[in-house]
Formats: C-alpha cells, structure tokens, sequence
C-alpha cells in the first residue's frame, strides 16, 4: 500500500466519518418494520425507523451534507499530500492527482 508518511493512514478515518455521516443522511426518516407478522399498512402506522433514522430537519441534514463535502475534500488532500510525502508521487504528479481527484469530486457531488 502507498502512502503511511502522514500519521499512518489516518486519512482512512477521514474517509470512516464521512461514510458515516452519509449513512445517516441515507438512512434519514426511513420507516422499517420490527415484526414481519404486522399487516404492512398497520406498520405504515407505526412511528418505527431504522437505526440511525432520526428524522433530522432538512436544515440538519443540508449540513451534513456540506461536512460530507468538506470531509471528501479533506479525505482528498490528506491522501495525495501523504503520498507526495511518502515518495510515491512528485510534485508533478501530486499536482495533476490532486486536480484529477477534486475534479472528480466536484463531478459526483
């Protein structure tokens, strides 16, 4: 694996925490049904949600996203900045990743 030069991969637990917080924007005000035996329209009824469902505003959960982003970037920069400080990369080539990497970003956001 490359990179390590930068506190021994910790830009993975960057990674983790936005994973994480995108999982709680995914799994936002989603119902789930604890018992299979319930008629689904009684469960429809029922106030159950899944692990994590908190029913956030849409105020929260709009900031969440925005740190999902900012995370993503960081994730982003620890990562090439790592690599150029391990060897793996140049400044050339730390360069022309970092601008492939954020572009790519901004494509999927």
């Amino acid at each position: 694996m490359s990179g390590g030069s930068l506190c021994d991969y910790q830009q993975y637990h960057i990674r983790d925490m936005w994973e994480r917080i995108q999982e709680e924007i995914d799994n936002n005000n989603k119902p789930y049904f604890e018992n299979p035996e319930y008629d689904w329209e009684e469960q429809a009824n029922k106030d159950f949600f899944k692990e994590g469902g908190k029913r956030y505003s849409d105020e929260t959960i709009a900031e969440f996203k925005k740190g999902v982003e900012i995370l993503k970037k960081a994730y982003i920069y620890a990562q090439r900045i790592d690599w150029l400080l391990s060897g793996d990369d140049g400044e050339e080539s730390f360069q022309k990743r970092l601008e492939e990497d954020l572009k790519e970003l901004e494509e999927n956001l």
